[in-house]
């Protein structure tokens, strides 16, 4: 019989665990997100010597105060039954900090083996490891590894099969004594725990919550189980500090340093004086004052440009695939036979996946991008840079990347603030998000700016439109860390680890799993709701016309050009007639006042499937047939209709107002949270409406482009 076991990967962030963790087990791996929050979740299995082994990888934590998200779910997968064994991970180049977590893990009594990572850079800072003493200090075996490198694990599956083979005993005492002040408060609260008979956490010691519950740690005093118990808490912490003046939460941290500088001082020698890395004479130069900020803006445009630019042609030809295959599937389908369920699967099905999988290449690009900044070490420099900045509008250094990407697309953007170490910042970020102007607005711009303003005026019109996105959306930024998301102000250790060469292997399952998490996650919604616009812009159909089409253009069935302007006329009546045209006129009182009309507001609804959807619903409202933003028909129809004021309105109000269903489904994604997408879709529509009303009853007022152009 195959044995099963469960182990778990914990240790501090930037400490190799991922390296690891993608070493183990490849490509047999599930990413998702933890209930509730936006923590990330990933587990895979590999086998070893006939063991079938579920490595789950916890997010990287300092601690296990809960004081964090990704804190609060450690701790919770921690004190689920079930775990076999823990794989320790940490920064050999940084011991005494990384040994820290050890400490705390070790009050489990859960098995656990010590990997010490990063073995190479710590040997060439001069560092040698006493194995054997360490494992004397933790009670635990320990192994050396180099995550990064792929044979670099080979000593720890070694260790492991050793361990699991021949079985592996719980410590009998605990690890660290806190003195005989402590521990009498801590027999004491243990006590009472143990008079309860809890079954739920009859695998953990009672000493390990009594620790707890003595730090006023958050997590274990909102657990209803020790209610009983927090009279105890409080008496003892009271006699420690009447008795003898001692804070129960600083002196237990205070024994634990003390305990890892001793065995640090005795385990962990200095071969040599310790010299200055390569990696801080990079810094010298990336973090320098002056030359930080450009270098970072030039990283930034590499990656936009790497980016958006190279995947460009990969989205071009996954139009024109889908564009085929709609294409074919109506060559072999007969019209007659079942006609709208071939309308459906060609306009709505096809469609509908087409518009998911074109943003795949972006996803892709932008991840192996981000990846390679992270894992090279450079991610934590750019935060660095940008965190003065950043401050001065209710954000983090690390918010920046994603707001630039925003200018490519928005959907690939979101995605790129799981690098955002604050639940708060991502949070802020990933609603003004949809505020920077993505490439899918341009192809508006580029219709309305050459229609209405003069050549020489065109660039300036362009910079005015993105800048008034960003500035919206860092004043909006401010305005939501000081009130929806305020809180007490957040300190962040900002940890420069060294340079590294990035492993191909790891960039490349990095890309993999946010394109398979886009596919499986944000699919589905985008193609449930674009097959949902394709039945309010297909029904009812009209069945009588103003006009009797079918005969005028068997009339003058040669002369294409007037058989294409009536075929335009009668697909603007269908389209008026649909749900979509009906809401538009019935949206029009409303939309009056910002300078629109009915053609305008159905144009708005058909661009929540894509922005870019807006110009192609305006030309078949205006009998123009298929047209992009460069038609001059479109244009000068357009010009016609419009004046420069309301142009200008129009761009506004496509601007800030709801993205599209890429973006909003991509939002409830990462925060979990149909009432947050739907609070962003109202609270952007709000906000572009009353910021467009503004705009154009000025205009009015001040007569300001209220001709129309001759």
């Amino acid at each position: 019989m195959k044995m099963r076991y469960r182990i778990v990967l914990a240790g501090n962030p930037n400490c190799g665990k991922s390296c690891i963790f993608n070493a183990l087990t490849g490509t047999r791996q599930h990413v998702g997100n933890y209930p509730g929050v936006t923590v990330e979740s990933k587990s895979g299995v590999f086998h070893l010597n006939g063991m079938e082994i579920e490595l789950i990888d916890l997010p990287g934590v300092y601690s296990l105060s809960a004081s964090s998200p990704e804190e609060v779910v450690v701790f919770e997968e921690l004190t689920r039954p079930g775990i076999d064994l823990i794989l320790n991970v940490i920064d050999s180049t940084i011991p005494r900090r990384s040994l820290y977590l050890t400490t705390q893990l070790a009050e489990l009594r859960i098995p656990m083996l010590l990997v010490f990572n990063m073995s190479d850079d710590a040997a060439r800072k001069g560092l040698r490891y006493d194995i054997p003493k360490l494992e004397t200090y933790f009670g635990a075996p320990a192994v050396q590894t180099v995550g990064c490198r792929s044979d670099g694990v080979r000593s720890l599956l070694e260790k492991l099969a050793g361990i699991l083979e021949n079985g592996h005993g719980r410590r009998s005492e605990p690890m660290l004594s806190f003195g005989t002040d402590i521990e009498d408060a801590i027999a004491a609260v243990s006590g009472r725990i143990d008079a309860l008979r809890l079954e739920k956490y009859a695998h953990i010691p009672s000493r390990f919550f009594a620790i707890k519950l003595l730090e006023h740690d958050s997590a274990v005093m909102r657990m209803a189980e020790f209610d009983l118990v927090h009279d105890e808490v409080e008496r003892q912490i009271r006699h420690l500090r009447e008795k003898h003046a001692i804070s129960a939460e600083t002196f237990l941290a205070d024994r634990r340093y003390a305990m890892l500088a001793g065995a640090c001082r005795d385990a962990i020698s200095m071969t040599q004086e310790r010299r200055r890395e390569i990696s801080d004479r990079i810094d010298l130069v990336m973090t320098n004052k002056f030359l930080g900020l450009p270098l970072f803006l030039a990283i930034m445009y590499g990656t936009f440009y790497f980016t958006f630019i190279c995947a460009d042609p990969l989205m071009g030809y996954i139009e024109e695939f889908f564009g085929f295959l709609s294409g074919v599937v109506r060559d072999v389908w007969n019209p007659e036979t079942l006609p709208f369920l071939r309308n459906l699967v060609t306009d709505g099905i096809i469609a509908g996946v087409g518009g998911v999988i074109v943003f795949l290449p972006n996803i892709l690009f932008l991840f192996f991008a981000i990846a390679l900044l992270e894992d090279s070490g450079y991610m934590a420099r750019a935060a660095f840079v940008m965190d003065g900045v950043m401050r001065k509008f209710g954000l983090q250094g690390r918010s920046f990347v994603p707001l630039v990407l925003g200018f490519g697309c928005t959907v690939p953007a979101i995605m790129a603030t799981r690098t955002i170490e604050s639940e708060r910042d991502r949070k802020v970020t990933i609603m003004v998000l949809p505020l920077m102007s993505c490439s899918a607005r341009l192809p508006i711009y580029a219709l309305i700016i050459p229609a209405f303003f003069a050549p020489k005026h065109q660039a300036f019109m362009m910079w005015v439109i993105y800048l008034i996105g960003v500035i919206i959306a860092l004043g909006a930024a401010r305005i939501m860390k000081s009130t929806l998301f305020r809180g007490d102000g957040e300190v962040y250790l900002m940890e420069l680890p060294p340079y590294r060469m990035p492993t191909l292997k790891s960039l490349m399952l990095h890309m993999w799993d946010r394109g398979r998490m886009y596919l499986r996650k944000a699919g589905t919604i985008i193609l449930f709701a674009s097959i949902v616009l394709y039945f309010c812009n297909t029904f009812p159909e009209k069945k009588q016309f103003s006009k009797a089409y079918d005969v005028l253009i068997e009339q003058c069935a040669d002369d294409a050009e007037r058989v294409a302007a009536l075929e335009n006329e009668r697909r603007a009546e269908v389209m008026e007639y649909t749900i979509s045209g009906r809401v538009g006129h019935a949206l029009e009182p409303l939309f009056r006042p910002i300078g629109f009309d009915w053609k305008l507001a159905t144009a708005s609804i058909g661009a929540l499937a894509a922005k870019e959807v807006f110009v192609s619903q305006l030309g078949i409202l205006y009998a123009e047939g298929e047209v992009d933003e460069e038609s001059p028909e479109l244009r000068e129809q357009l010009v016609e209709n419009y004046t420069p004021l309301q142009g200008f309105c129009i761009m506004l109000f496509c601007l800030l107002s709801i993205p599209c269903l890429a973006t909003l489904a991509i939002i409830r994604r990462e925060l979990n949270s149909w009432k947050m997408a739907l609070a962003e879709a109202g609270g952007l529509f709000l906000l572009a409406y009353l910021t467009t009303l503004i705009v154009y009853q000025a205009g009015m007022l001040l007569q300001i482009g209220t001709s129309p152009i001759s």
